[in-house]
């Protein structure tokens, strides 16, 4: 695959070019059937995507205590003193950034906007690279392309219909893959067979690491929100910074959700709620109480309705003197309390930033142009072969956001006649948590992850 060969330290110089003049060409070569180079093509820019990524997030761990604030004036300084103080701040970051960035030869190339880029976040180049795959007779890195799209786009019926497709193939279902799964994932998953089977230590062990590197995955993305903008217009500075500092809220309030696991076909709901929820009566069965009370409490700070864990924090609270607990031992951990506090902030200032300071015209056009620096037009033919001899094919028309508006539609060919395919609905659960993995039966037992023994 097309991750086989990346390497953030030792990127191979012979692909360094821009993200957009790869993605461009690998389409053009998509448009014109010659699929051996759109392979190439996309698959080199599906790497400078991750280099992207991987570099920023590298500038912005370095920098992260650059632009601390200098001490704080007195009270009667006065708020010009203040804003002085805090802006200073942001020129020390910038400059640090300034130099991390004149070393990293991903910031060597042109930059590409960030329509382009929220194609990526999309998934976007899978679609395109599922049927070159297939058309380049290579049916494993198909079905796993074609598989990584549509966890991200459950209800794509074309691509729904060419994983049926592939999935009549014999052994085609052993290529079913997300080519883009996190570490944690892994872990978490790992942790709740674990969990399932009362291997209580090494459900544990796993979880406990599953949580640091979702945390570190979360400060990545959101500093990969603050890479560089396009400057269309001009305002006064603080609607210039007001501008930037919304498009970057819009960007990081996204995180959660698209670093949010799918298992079985199913998001999992409060991903780090449900990781604590885990942990805390894995703790209990461990009879490490102080530890199964710290998580039930984080569980509540994403959660502070939740009657049973509630019931559980009381029944903590009444045993308290026999095991030894003390106040403290009840508190949310440091690093629930810290990644509640971000993502609860970010989304009230943008809520707040939508309602105030954005016009009716502006998020009209922020809708409009959300078909990226590369508009594509699909539109499904009626013209249909008979025999369904290969899966949907995609086709690519450019035009630039001005032009998009004014095309004609443009007829699909290659459209084929499948019949439709029932999408499975989460059931509702009465509040328990229940998660399942195709194939591996990983799944909560109804009453085991809430009820303690009383």
């Amino acid at each position: 695959m097309w991750y086989e060969r990346y390497s953030f330290r030792s990127f191979p110089r012979d692909e360094l070019m821009p993200l957009e003049s790869a993605y461009r060409y690998g389409l053009d070569q998509y448009s014109t059937e010659n699929w051996p180079e759109s392979v190439s093509y996309l698959e080199v820019s599906m790497r400078l995507y991750r280099l992207l990524r991987d570099s920023e997030a590298f500038c912005h761990r370095n920098c992260s205590t650059a632009g601390q604030p200098l001490p704080a004036p007195p009270a009667s300084a006065g708020a010009a003193l203040e804003e002085l103080r805090f802006l200073s701040g942001v020129l020390r970051r910038a400059q640090c950034l300034r130099r991390c960035k004149q070393g990293l030869p991903a910031f060597r190339q042109a930059q590409p906007g960030r329509d382009l880029l929220e194609e990526f976040q999309r998934r976007e180049p899978y679609k395109y690279l599922q049927f070159a795959y297939f058309k380049a007779n290579n049916l494993p890195k198909a079905v796993a392309a074609a598989h990584t799209f549509l966890l991200k786009h459950p209800d794509d019926e074309m691509m729904q219909r060419n994983m049926a497709y592939y999935k009549s193939i014999p052994d085609a279902e052993e290529h079913i893959k997300d080519l883009e799964t996190k570490p944690y994932e892994n872990l978490f998953v790992r942790a709740v067979r674990a969990y399932n089977g009362d291997n209580w230590r090494t459900s544990i062990s796993d979880m406990e690491l599953a949580l640091p590197d979702f945390f570190k995955a979360y400060d990545d993305c959101i500093a990969a929100c603050e890479g560089s903008r396009e400057i269309t217009d001009f305002k006064d500075f603080y609607l210039s910074v007001a501008d930037h500092y919304i498009e970057v809220l819009a960007c990081k309030v996204q995180c959660e959700s698209n670093l949010t696991p799918i298992i079985g076909g199913f998001v999992v709901e409060k991903f780090v709620a449900t990781m604590y929820h885990y942990l805390q009566f894995a703790y209990y069965k461990m009879n490490d109480m102080k530890n199964a009370a710290s998580c039930a409490a984080s569980y509540l700070l994403f959660d502070e309705k939740d009657e049973v864990m509630k019931q559980n924090m009381v029944y903590y609270q009444y045993h308290k003197d026999k095991w030894g607990l003390k106040e403290e031992d009840f508190q949310p951990r440091s690093e629930a309390i810290r990644y509640h506090n971000v993502t609860t902030l970010q989304l009230e200032i943008y809520e707040f930033a939508k309602e105030h300071l954005e016009d009716d015209d502006e998020v009209s056009f922020l809708e409009m142009k959300s078909c990226g620096t590369i508009c594509m037009v699909f539109i499904q033919s009626e013209d249909r072969p008979k025999r369904p001899d290969q899966p949907y094919h995609y086709i690519i028309t450019s035009y630039s956001l001005k032009e998009i508006f004014f095309v004609p539609a443009i007829a699909m060919s290659s459209y084929l006649s499948w019949p439709d395919r029932a999408i499975a609905t989460q059931p509702k659960l009465n509040g328990r948590l229940t998660i399942s993995l195709n194939r591996d039966d990983l799944k909560y037992e109804e009453d085991r992850s809430y009820a303690l023994e009383k």
